[in-house]
């Protein structure tokens, strides 16, 4: 499938067809981002690296962390996942399927007067060379398109470094 920035990065058709848990979050029709990457991790450490998501967000720290560095080695227990668990600081753990998915979404109130009701579900999946990490961002489609592009073209920015970092602390 031809890249169609901002909305899908390296996501397959089949990818985006597929069904995610982020839209039964979203009230409403949706319009979805897509982004992937492919790690010689196998998904069941790839799915362990999603879940460091709950300590930092993996991206560009500078912006999203406070200037914090994310961690390079797995912090201990942050695999024992529990619905309502708060990730990356505006997000709350809204539904797992252990080993696979994580679904995430907006809690922060600050957050949701900014970005609006946003859902987001990270999949560690099995592939031929390893694992391959699809994540689908949730936005409603009712509303601001100026926004809701805004909001992808950021997304974008920031996920691809999240994505890209992930698989490659996973493959060690």
């Amino acid at each position: 499938m031809a890249q169609q920035l901002p909305w899908i990065w390296q996501a397959t058709a089949d990818e985006v067809a597929a069904e995610y848990a982020c839209d039964r979050f979203i009230t409403g029709p949706t319009v979805g981002c897509w982004r992937a990457a492919d790690s010689t991790a196998s998904a069941e450490r790839l799915f362990r690296w999603l879940c460091q998501l709950r300590v930092a967000p993996y991206s560009y720290d500078l912006v999203d962390n406070f200037g914090k560095a994310s961690p390079r080695t797995l912090t201990a227990d942050v695999d024992q996942l529990e619905l309502g668990q708060t990730f990356m600081t505006i997000f709350e753990l809204a539904d797992f399927v252990p080993g696979e998915q994580l679904t995430l979404r907006i809690a922060d109130r600050r957050a949701l007067g900014l970005f609006g009701d946003v859902a987001v579900t990270y999949l560690a999946a099995t592939a031929p060379a390893g694992s391959r990490l699809v994540v689908k961002l949730a936005l409603p489609a009712r509303g601001n398109a100026v926004r809701r592009t805004v909001l992808a073209w950021g997304d974008l920015l920031m996920m691809r470094k999240q994505v890209l970092e992930l698989t490659r602390l996973a493959a060690g």
